[in-house]
């Protein structure tokens, strides 16, 4: 049994994907406090952040894991959008373009810590209008980095991909299988 320190459905359904148990301990603060701009110190920044907010409001009886994800277009960060037409601008930026996903994962248990940092890149082509707006409407970007959706809307417009589709989803379960002693699981 682990706790994931995060809120995310789509985490919640990648360990449950692979049999983990867990519980969902939400560990929220205030992100717009972060201003660096190298994606990759960004995402690190704001997943130690929420690692040493979850140390605050958690006694460690059991392991943990927290994790954070940005989508990066031309090296502009793309977080959650707030609203349906910031959405909408996010996905324009990444049409046609080479888009890298970044997650930061920071795992503890009671003998063991590590950290992963990890990018999967993916080309686009452009995606059709009709099916961006269509999914738009249907609010599934909600809460998804950048509005991207890899394994769903984004899925019929990868030309190429280099990397693990759970780093792009939020959780690169095939790096924290192993601390888990489950390095066999089938994912």
């Amino acid at each position: 049994m682990i706790a994931l320190g995060s809120n995310s459905q789509t985490r919640a359904k990648i360990l449950k994907n692979v049999g983990i148990e867990f519980i969902v301990r939400g560990c929220d603060f205030d992100e717009s406090a972060i201003q660096v701009k190298n994606p990759s110190e960004y995402v690190h920044e704001i997943t130690k952040c929420k690692f040493e907010t979850y140390l605050k409001n958690y006694v460690l009886d059991m392991p943990f894991v927290v994790a954070d994800t940005i989508v990066c277009v031309n090296n502009d960060i793309l977080l959650k959008a707030k609203n349906e037409e910031d959405a909408k601008r996010m996905l324009k930026l990444q049409s046609g373009e080479e888009v890298s996903i970044i997650t930061c994962m920071m795992y503890k248990s009671e003998y063991l810590e590590f950290m992963d940092l990890s990018s999967t890149r993916y080309e686009f082509k452009k995606f059709d209008e009709k099916e961006l707006d269509k999914y738009l409407k249907s609010g599934e970007w909600f809460g998804k980095a950048g509005a991207c959706m890899v394994e769903g809307f984004c899925k019929p417009y990868i030309l190429s991909v280099n990397g693990l589709e759970s780093t792009a989803m939020g959780l690169s379960i095939e790096k924290l299988l192993p601390f888990l002693g489950l390095d066999d699981v089938g994912v």
